[in-house]
């Protein structure tokens, strides 16, 4: 009985997915399990992991936000241009933080008193924040050398990234907060049945305008880390990230119609995610052939999820 249900364990398939792609990686490459190649990955995971975290809440909500990719783009440019005007790094982060939860705050809202689709308000912020990015610095980067920022980007404390510890904070508190409070309980019952959550007194257009405030805020800490990263905030920066986002939310096992899914597993998917990415760049392949591959893998991760639906 134990057995049959550690077989049904999403978390324990995607983890044997992920220790299987690690192994082909290994063999084909040994370059890959390298400790050097092993640090550059957990970096390379932070940024879509901590946007595939807020994501995974919006999905199981029944939702999708589109414009992580450029809400984080923006926020790095407000950390970028107040550092430029010798504001406090501490106040220019806190200041990126709230550019983020902003954006998301606007999504949220239009999505619940416009009643305007997920999909088509998110697209329209996409536009909206890498627009504002761009008119705010004419399309140029602005350097970001304050000790701070690189710290956090490129520091390491006992012998592991900062980045990961990020990531690692952010999915626990996102864990704690999707499994053991009222939130968690209601964005799983608004991603179920919206109806029913209606009538069952929960406040859904409040719940949801969190919800997507949450996903703006996690793109304004992904944006720390990759202004940390790369020392600028060049406003071009994390361009269709939010593919890659949703990917990993998919590959994860969490249910794209909503209601159902494991926020943890959102983490493997977006590490299987930068292990395609990584083990493809060693192994010399063009970035072309990547997006392509992240396509085809969503459409196929959709795909089974439609029939685990279909047969449950």
């Amino acid at each position: 009985m134990d057995l049959a249900k550690l077989k049904s364990n999403p978390v324990v398939w995607i983890i044997l997915v992920a220790a299987l792609m690690a192994a082909i990686l290994s063999i084909l490459s040994p370059f890959f399990m390298t400790v050097g190649n092993m640090t550059n990955l957990s970096k390379q995971v932070s940024i879509v992991a901590i946007l595939a975290a807020g994501q995974a809440v919006v999905i199981i909500s029944g939702g999708i936000d589109l414009s992580v990719g450029s809400v984080l783009a923006f926020s790095a440019v407000v950390i970028g241009t107040l550092i430029q005007m010798d504001v406090d790094p501490t106040l220019a982060m806190l200041a990126g933080l709230s550019a983020g939860t902003f954006a998301g705050w606007i999504n949220g809202m239009v999505i619940t008193r416009a009643k305007i689709p997920p999909f088509i308000a998110t697209l329209g912020m996409l536009g909206i924040a890498r627009g504002m990015a761009l008119v705010i610095t004419g399309g140029v980067s602005h350097p970001v050398l304050s000790p701070l920022f690189l710290y956090i980007g490129n520091a390491k404390l006992l012998g592991l990234p900062i980045p990961l510890y990020f990531v690692i904070v952010t999915f626990l508190v996102i864990g704690v907060m999707m499994h053991g409070t009222v939130f968690g309980r209601h964005v799983y019952a608004i991603g179920g049945n919206e109806g029913v959550a209606r009538l069952q007194g929960i406040p859904v257009d409040r719940q949801k305008v969190k919800i997507y405030a949450l996903s703006g805020f996690l793109a304004g800490l992904a944006a720390v880390v990759m202004t940390g990263r790369l020392a600028a905030t060049p406003p071009s920066v994390a361009q269709a990230i939010e593919l890659q986002a949703i990917a990993a939310v998919i590959i994860g096992g969490v249910s794209f119609v909503g209601g159902r899914g494991i926020v943890l597993t959102a983490l493997i998917g977006a590490l299987i995610m930068a292990m395609i990415t990584n083990g493809l760049n060693i192994l010399g392949v063009s970035s072309f052939y990547q997006q392509v591959l992240i396509g085809i893998v969503i459409i196929v991760a959709v795909w089974l999820d439609n029939l685990k639906s279909k047969a449950s």
